[in-house]
């Protein structure tokens, strides 16, 4: 099933949409995202909420559902 998400890029602002399958993971929209705005998939994590999101985890075992926004941000423990 494709669920819709967007993507905000922590440091500037700027979002992008992706159209995802629930079975994709957080390491495949991190690093869609890093090679979107030209970073380092290594160097970021996604967050929702307060929540940091993990790597192999799929989106729907990380409770992300339509629409929901995903902040890319830097790694706190420094990736």
């Amino acid at each position: 099933m494709a669920i819709r998400i967007k993507v905000k890029n922590a440091e500037t602002g700027a979002t992008v949409e992706m159209e995802l399958e629930s079975e994709n993971t957080v390491d495949e929209v991190i690093e869609s995202a890093a090679t979107f705005w030209n970073k380092d998939m290594g160097a970021y994590v996604l967050r929702k909420g307060k929540k940091v999101l993990r790597g192999g985890n799929s989106l729907v075992d990380a409770g992300i559902r339509a629409e929901d926004v995903l902040e890319l941000i830097p790694d706190p423990e420094g990736g």
